[in-house]
């Protein structure tokens, strides 16, 4: 066993030229025979929020019965290797993103905008938007002190905040799940290199032509504190060092693919002055490097609340992949026609696929005394059930993670009829340990959700 006398500080980080990389947890962050609970190495909380638009075929989704000993469903068949790893949370409304009497019919932006904060948003297509804080925002706040970025909100399509995206809502309700104030939406980042550069580079721009500078440069960004690297591993022990090799390995992958990326892009993009950044070509390629971005970010601790849309409310991409040629936002208005809810229940199973990878990636990377699923909270859902009638109710959600031991998964959790979605959140809130008294339609805690 290597024994240091002195520890590496938990916020230890490697300075080069134009680059800040923060590290993993090490054997050497832990002070010799100390705890690891008494020590900054302690597990901490980390929370996750993974979207899915035009929510799901709920005759697929729903285990036929509750308990720890449910029935996996068709749709849910796919996450069989992690049954023990999440827990499927069924019959909650979110009754706020419901449209009253009067206002614009549009059936997305309001769906999108109540998500995550159980609050009415107001219709209006000009700049006085107005929803509510979100979940993830309260948790940022609370854990913004102890990290460089207090939240990152991710996504896979381009947004923007202005003009009308759907009947009577403002773009800015599609652009985000997350709402740091009641008026302030954070809109969500696409560009994986940006992302890239924000949790590792300089972060004293985002320029586009300094982006398009670096990725002329044949190198790596940790190339610029190799030195440092060299000198860290000749005072750490041999089991730190292999640790930081794969770690940096694995940084150096997720910069190789995305260099790839941005070079299939921009042979495919016509000459411009200015380029905003290319992309995967492949969705799937795209969701995957953007999941592994988020599993970088919690191992460094760079951040502790992760928003990300998968795709956002209105979308209509196609997913000839899995044969379905149809775009989601047509199909998801199906009429109960069996070929189309078979195509539906389809790029269900689709997205669970990824979130799959994603729940993998989070279970193999080695955290504190368990792994990075074990000490997280992730949500994976839809603001609609039956997408048909645009219904804010009987809505598709799972929660999977340890949360530090406060959460045991391998059960179906079927809630009494009108429970408010915003009791789950006072539920997740309550195991990260962030008092709050109400939030949204909240009545109280998720029965049924104690002591599991």
């Amino acid at each position: 066993m290597y024994a240091a006398k002195k520890s590496l500080s938990r916020r230890t980080f490697l300075q080069g030229v134009g680059a800040t990389i923060a590290l993993p947890l090490l054997d050497s962050m832990v002070p010799a025979f100390a705890a690891i609970k008494d020590t900054a190495a302690a597990p901490i909380n980390r929370l996750g929020v993974v979207y899915i638009p035009h929510g799901a075929v709920l005759s697929e989704w729903i285990p036929k019965t509750d308990g720890p000993n449910y029935e996996m469903s068709p749709t849910l068949k796919t996450l069989e290797p992690f049954r023990d790893k999440f827990s499927v949370i069924t019959n909650m409304d979110n009754a706020p993103a419901l449209l009253r009497a009067g206002e614009p019919q549009g059936g997305h932006a309001n769906i999108m905008g109540a998500w995550l904060s159980g609050v009415h948003v107001k219709p209006t297509e000009g700049a006085d938007v107005q929803a509510g804080i979100t979940i993830d925002q309260i948790a940022a706040r609370h854990f913004e002190k102890e990290t460089q970025l207090a939240s990152l909100e991710l996504g896979i399509e381009a947004t923007h905040l202005s003009g009308s995206c759907d009947v009577g809502f403002s773009c800015a309700y599609l652009a985000t799940v997350s709402w740091n104030t009641p008026t302030t939406p954070l809109t969500a980042e696409n560009n994986p290199r940006a992302i890239f550069e924000r949790l590792f580079g300089d972060n004293d721009t985002t320029d586009s032509r300094v982006r398009l500078q670096r990725i002329r440069k044949d190198r790596s960004i940790l190339d610029s504190v190799s030195d440092k690297v060299a000198s860290l591993q000749r005072k750490i022990g041999p089991g730190d060092q292999s640790k930081l090799s794969e770690y940096l390995e694995a940084v150096r992958d997720i910069e190789r693919r995305i260099q790839k990326a941005e070079d299939q892009g921009i042979r495919d993009l016509p000459a411009m002055d200015r380029p905003n950044g290319a992309f995967p070509e492949l969705y799937e390629d795209h969701v995957k490097l953007m999941f592994d971005l988020q599993v970088l970010a919690y191992q460094t601790d760079m951040t502790r609340v992760i928003t990300f849309m998968m795709s956002k409310e209105l979308c209509n991409r196609t997913y000839p992949q899995v044969d379905v040629p149809d775009p989601h936002h047509q199909l998801s208005h199906h009429q109960n026609n069996p070929d189309n809810l078979v195509k539906l229940a389809r790029v269900n199973v689709y997205h669970l696929e990824m979130l799959s990878y994603y729940l993998d990636r989070l279970q193999s990377t080695p955290d504190g005394d368990g792994s990075l699923l074990d000490h997280m909270m992730l949500m994976y859902g839809s603001g609609m059930g039956n997408s048909n009638a645009h219904a804010p109710k009987n809505l598709p959600i799972l929660l999977a993670g340890g949360a530090n031991g406060k959460l045991k998964g391998g059960t179906h959790i079927k809630t009494p009829d009108g429970t408010p979605l915003s009791n789950l959140y006072m539920s997740m809130l309550d195991k990260l340990d962030i008092p709050i008294e109400t939030i949204g339609d909240s009545t109280g805690t998720l029965e049924g959700l104690s002591g599991v």
